[in-house]
């Protein structure tokens, strides 16, 4: 049965928000200021809660980040009254399920803000109750966050022990916790040895109430730290397991580093990059076949004061995960640089000559990573990608029995056009935020060709929805 009209522009709008929801976190990019992208990304969440509803609550199935799947849970919940109760209950498990696959200090961001607002139906408060009891240490989070806790408590009357309410509410009253960091908590007021009991960010505080050096605060509360505060406090001191951090955030640290000590630690940084990879790309490992990538360092990479670096950061990780999920691998950077550990953000954008020199690797899969903005010379990349589709490679094929794909990847959300800019219409393009769901977006993005439906769109939904909620057999 032939797709309708009205099927094609839904498959169209669902999928521009899914590249927004992915991409974009209101921050300042490189070509658009903060302001710009807020009122865009708002304007596309309310547009698909109004016209769009289920899929919409689907989205918190898909790799949408997590400023936006705390937008979309918030929506739902603010406007619950216009869905019914089987659709109200499903929306519940898709909040709750992603609610656990969050950072804490999100969820009570999203807790506090409902809170704002004055959401605090029967629905709200049960969500609110059950994430709360479902924390494996809840007496850490007490501390840590305490007073986003209270706010929660506060706001959906929850019931607590006379201990966990006398801390958050009467803690001076108590001469002694049974809880163990409860007590260090209360004995950190004045006695500094307990201080390297308690969570770093925590402890922190209390080091500057008491005037402890920061060098000695912080060699003795390194073993409390979490495996990104060590990252995050890389060269003061602190040493961090480079192999056991996430891709995406090991390849910005690698790119915040001064070329002279990427150069010194090349074969440290490049080990643990490389181990990131093959635990991504864990039993896939080299079944991608031949894989040329197109890779942008140009300077608008550089991403802005928010987003330090990150379109970079995103393209190196994915530079390193091809190379494990391919048999044979040829990246290509725009820049022409063939040392990809000393990488920075320079010079133009030449995205079309770098496509042709692709194309002629033959590869079985052209991955082109950039934020679309071609301009040496400007359009080339549209022109290169339209020729070969129509009159090069019309079947998609590049010899009888091989079939090649073309996907864009792009970690850049447009403003003004609500969505990643895209090359040329007959390549599909995905917004990527981090290099770990490139799999995933590589399938997603099959749907933008125009040669699967909504149909087809709605049943990938509905698949991945049942495995996030884990109704598959």
């Amino acid at each position: 049965m032939s797709e309708t009209f009205a099927d094609l522009v839904a498959c169209e709008d669902v999928l521009m928000f899914v590249n927004a929801a992915i991409t974009s976190t209101g921050q300042r990019e490189f070509h658009h200021h903060a302001g710009e992208q807020r009122l865009s990304l708002d304007f596309l969440h309310e547009y698909m809660l109004e016209n769009y509803r289920e899929v919409y609550a689907a989205a918190l199935a898909l790799d949408v980040n997590d400023h936006n799947a705390a937008t979309i849970i918030r929506n739902l919940l603010v406007r619950a009254g216009d869905a019914g109760a089987e659709q109200r209950r499903r929306e519940g498990r898709l909040i709750a399920r992603r609610l656990e696959l969050m950072p804490q200090q999100r969820v009570y961001r999203v807790f506090r803000e409902l809170r704002r607002l004055g959401v605090n139906n029967r629905r709200t408060r049960a969500i609110v109750r059950d994430w709360m009891a479902g924390r494996r240490d809840p007496d850490f989070d007490f501390v840590k966050y305490r007073g986003a806790v209270k706010d929660a408590v506060r706001h959906a009357h929850l019931r607590l022990g006379k201990e966990q309410s006398d801390f958050l509410f009467a803690p001076s009253s108590v001469k002694s916790f049974r809880s163990p960091v409860f007590e260090q908590w209360r004995r950190a007021h004045y006695e500094q040895a307990a201080i390297y009991d308690l969570p770093y960010t925590v402890a922190e505080g209390f080091a500057a109430k008491h005037g402890i050096p920061r060098e000695v605060f912080l060699e003795r509360i390194e073993r409390r730290m979490t495996r990104l505060e060590r990252l995050r406090m890389q060269g003061s001191g602190v040493r961090a397991e480079l192999g056991e951090m996430p891709l995406t955030r090991l390849a910005s640290y690698v790119l915040s580093l001064p070329l002279d000590e990427r150069s010194g630690r090349r074969a440290e940084l490049s080990q643990a990059l490389r181990t990131a990879a093959r635990r991504v790309a864990g039993p896939a490992r080299g079944s991608w076949g031949r894989v040329a990538a197109v890779l942008d360092d140009s300077y608008s990479s550089l991403g802005s004061g928010d987003k330090r670096r990150r379109p970079l950061a995103v393209a190196l990780a994915a530079h390193y995960l091809l190379e494990a999920l391919a048999k044979e691998y040829t990246p290509l950077w725009t820049s022409g640089r063939a040392d990809e550990l000393l990488l920075y953000p320079s010079g133009p954008t030449p995205l079309g000559l770098r496509i042709i020199d692709a194309l002629d690797t033959a590869p079985e899969r052209l991955l082109i990573v950039s934020d679309g903005w071609d301009n040496a010379p400007s359009g080339l990349a549209a022109d290169v990608l339209r020729i070969w589709r129509t009159r090069l490679d019309p079947g998609h094929r590049l010899a009888p029995g091989h079939r090649m794909l073309i996907v864009h990847l792009n970690p850049v959300y447009d403003a003004d056009d609500f969505d990643v800019r895209r090359l040329a219409p007959a390549v599909p393009t995905a917004g990527i935020r981090d290099a770990e769901n490139l799999p995933t977006l590589v399938e997603l993005a099959r749907f933008a060709e125009g040669r699967v439906g909504f149909g087809k769109l709605r049943a990938h939904l509905d698949d991945r929805t049942a495995r996030f909620l884990g109704e598959h057999a």
